[in-house]
């Protein structure tokens, strides 16, 4: 696994970094990802649009924000994620907000699932390669602690009640998830989140 997780880090980019790569391709009309359609690229343009926003408008809590400059370690937050992934746009401008806010605790580098499928298959979500997917290295060691992901509980159980009661995922409940994400305003994904680091900053 440290030989996987050394070789994706070397692929890996900046938040910055990988905006760029989003924002090139789509002037090609284009998404990231293996698979190319007009949906995809559509999604991603999309996407953008809402990284946009969520760049300018999230607040990481004041609670949140004490922990992540108390953290003991260094950590880094090596996440997977597609530009035309849904998920991937609300939580990942949280991320980089918390990595920003750590001064120096948390360095946030983002990996193209596609590009890093033999780092994905160590990772799965219920046999499913389900992105945003992030993982927690301790830095010095370069030994991965935990994951997190690809949703905050309360947009886990939002899809799971539909799928059970509508036996598929439609375009109904990616407009309810998505009005889940404005509504929770990020506070469930930074709880989780500076939890899980507590947890393991011992």
């Amino acid at each position: 696994m440290k030989a996987t997780i050394g070789k994706a880090l070397f692929n890996s980019y900046s938040y910055l970094e990988y905006r760029k790569i989003l924002s090139d391709l789509l002037r090609d009309e284009k998404s990231s990802g293996n698979e190319q359609s007009k949906e995809l690229t559509n999604y991603s343009s999309l996407n953008e649009t809402r990284m946009n926003r969520l760049d300018k408008t999230i607040k990481i809590q004041p609670e949140v924000s004490v922990k992540l400059k108390e953290l003991k370690g260094e950590y880094i937050w090596m996440v997977l994620s597609e530009g035309w992934c849904g998920d991937a746009a609300q939580l990942l401008p949280i991320m980089d907000k918390m990595a920003i806010t750590s001064e120096g605790k948390i360095e946030l580098k983002i990996v193209f699932r596609d590009e890093n499928e033999e780092l994905m298959n160590l990772f799965l979500t219920n046999k499913g390669k389900a992105i945003p997917k992030l993982i927690l290295i301790n830095r010095e060691t370069g030994t991965a602690l935990a994951h997190w992901g690809p949703r905050p509980k309360g947009a886990v159980d939002l899809i799971a009640n539909y799928k059970k009661e509508h036996g598929q995922i439609d375009e109904t409940i990616k407009a309810d998830l998505q009005m889940w994400y404005l509504h929770d305003k990020g506070l469930s994904t930074q709880s989780e989140i500076i939890d899980m680091m507590i947890d393991l900053d011992q």
